[in-house]
């Protein structure tokens, strides 16, 4: 029997070397990356828990510290948390520090913090992301992460691992988030707890690097531990932007892999998804939801502010104007994201569509700056969680949908299907 991708990343980082791991073996593993924000990373507990281990940072080079969640700061409270994230980066001397450069997992691939293979923890659960370059990343606690911090390894359980194959073209319109929202709607919110979902299929595989990411980023919606897909030619060249020229095909899944559940969908049959209040699996059509009016429209975060994400929406947009009096808050990636969209005018376009250009930042997503929802507001959001409360008032509601669909809504000031406003662009 052959091994899927996380027995052999799991194998190949394990305390005891050359060892073979299969699914629910608990073993020690050495961490290639440690990631913190600045809402559960650096904090006076985990200074406590260094000076009761008498210990320091195992490796500083391999420690990374984005400020994202509360920059720009919108109160005293906010700036205070991001001054103590700089200040202990700098005390503790973590080269690697980032603030004002947009959403953690976003600022980590652009860096070249990841390498498939690797296995990253971050204080966020949204670190299930890097399953995009084939490196298994997993969100963990403080706690955890200050004995990760001391000794580099932790312990975890080998995850179980269910197949998500998905066959054909993708249709007009139609995005990885759409896939993403499919597939998490037949898993479950919790249908993958503590076990990873391997995407995988000749849909997958023509995936440009920007949408794999949102596919991976989405995981833990189903409660995934990690999203990985396979190392490949479009893995190798972005890694070539960093100068990586080392291949990584060993980390791919054997053909004869043991997989707990295998789905397999049809590309061809996906039409544009949404998940309505208050669940990510509740997961309908657009076309069944076109009834629904917004407030506001919310392309951004890390799920869903990349180049082709605006890139998308501008092509959408370009020549329309957004319906009276609805909000369209647009928030790239990145730094590097927004200086390129603002070079390449994607950012004209969309403002002259109407839409407001926010900072870089995951302000909006959980409803803490940029972008807080009132009380009766309805948003769509390109963002990963639709929690009640999640963006703002606790009588509020968010639609999660990909760019194109918010852009489409945007327009006509109802939940609404991009195809019916496109002209027959497809991305």
């Amino acid at each position: 029997m052959g091994f899927t991708m996380s027995e052999k990343i799991m194998a190949m980082a394990s305390a005891n070397d050359g060892i073979n791991v299969h699914a629910d073996d608990i073993i020690w593993v050495r961490i290639s990356k440690a990631m913190m924000d600045d809402v559960l990373g650096p904090r006076l507990e985990i200074d406590d828990i260094l000076t009761d281990l008498n210990a320091s940072i195992w490796d500083k080079d391999r420690v990374v510290i984005i400020s994202d969640h509360y920059t720009p700061p919108a109160n005293v409270n906010q700036a205070d948390i991001v001054k103590f994230t700089r200040d202990w980066a700098n005390t503790h001397q973590v080269d690697h520090y980032y603030e004002f450069a947009g959403p953690c997992h976003q600022v980590m691939v652009e860096k070249g913090h990841v390498l498939p293979g690797e296995i990253i923890v971050g204080t966020d659960s949204h670190t299930c992301t890097y399953g995009a370059l084939a490196a298994l990343g997993t969100g963990v606690g403080s706690t955890e992460m200050a004995g990760v911090l001391a000794t580099g390894i932790t312990w975890m359980k080998v995850p179980r691992t269910i197949k998500a194959q998905w066959h054909g073209d993708l249709n007009a319109m139609v995005m990885a988030k759409d896939i993403s929202l499919k597939t998490i709607s037949v898993l479950g919110h919790a249908g993958a707890t503590y076990k990873t979902i391997e995407y995988c299929g000749e849909t997958i595989d023509s995936l440009i690097m920007d949408e794999r990411l949102c596919l991976s980023n989405m995981a833990v919606e189903a409660g995934a531990k990690a999203g990985l897909i396979r190392y490949d030619a479009i893995t190798a060249a972005y890694l070539e932007k960093f100068g990586v020229t080392e291949t990584f095909e060993h980390i791919n899944p054997d053909e004869d892999a043991n997989y707990e559940t295998v789905l397999s969908f049809d590309a061809q049959e996906l039409v544009p998804q949404v998940a309505c209040p208050h669940e990510v699996d509740n997961v309908k059509a657009v076309s069944d939801v076109s009834h629904v009016a917004i407030h506001q429209a919310y392309i951004g975060s890390c799920t869903g502010g990349r180049y082709n994400d605006l890139l998308a929406a501008a092509t959408l947009l370009e020549g329309k104007t957004i319906a009276k009096g609805i909000r369209l808050l647009v928030s790239p990636a990145s730094k590097e994201v927004y200086d390129r969209c603002l070079k390449e005018g994607i950012l004209t376009i969309l403002a002259d569509a109407g839409a407001t250009i926010l900072a870089s930042s995951c302000g909006a997503c959980l409803g803490i700056h940029s972008g807080t929802l009132a009380s009766g507001e309805v948003c769509i959001s390109t963002t990963n969680r639709n929690f009640l409360g999640r963006m703002g008032s606790k009588s509020s509601e968010v639609y999660l949908a990909s760019p194109l669909t918010v852009a489409a809504s945007a327009v006509t000031g109802y939940i609404t299907d991009p195809n019916a406003i496109s002209g027959g662009i497809n991305d």
